[in-house]
């Protein structure tokens, strides 16, 4: 195959990757989408951050990630908290709830890419891997 010819085939591919994964978030769990999935995840990991912060992160604008945001409050799942810094400052945390709807999701989604992946060599599987990681990194990287 030529690289033409390759990197249009990728293309397409992570196009179909991209409308599954978000068809597929709605059975995972109704109420949470694959973009409240990945702010919830994102909280997790960074423990607190502001909605200026999920915005800048997912290069995102700041009244889209807002809306998300509220939805997320609404559901019991984050909540606003002043900053012990600085008191002008409200940050995010993810309350009990959030964790644990995290948590069955997340779990949800490995048991399906385990079984996708399930007759893939591991050799196959580290390849793919180190794949993505340099992919995701290089469009985290200045043009």
């Amino acid at each position: 195959m030529e690289p033409a010819q390759a990197v249009e085939t990728i293309q397409r591919e992570m196009t179909v990757f991209a409308r599954r994964a978000r068809a597929s978030a709605g059975r995972l769990h109704p109420e949470l989408s694959l973009v409240s999935y990945t702010l919830l995840g994102h909280l997790e990991g960074s423990g607190t951050c502001r909605v200026t912060d999920l915005a800048a992160h997912y290069a995102l604008d700041k009244s889209t990630v807002s809306r998300q945001v509220a939805a997320l409050q609404r559901a019991g799942l984050i909540e606003r908290r002043q900053d012990p810094e600085d008191h002008r400052v409200q940050v995010l945390h993810l309350t009990d709830a959030g964790r644990r709807i995290l948590a069955q999701v997340t779990e949800s989604r490995r048991a399906a890419f385990r079984e996708r992946l399930a007759r893939w060599s591991g050799e196959d599987l580290e390849r793919f891997a180190e794949y993505l990681v340099r992919y995701n990194a290089a469009a985290t990287e200045p043009s």
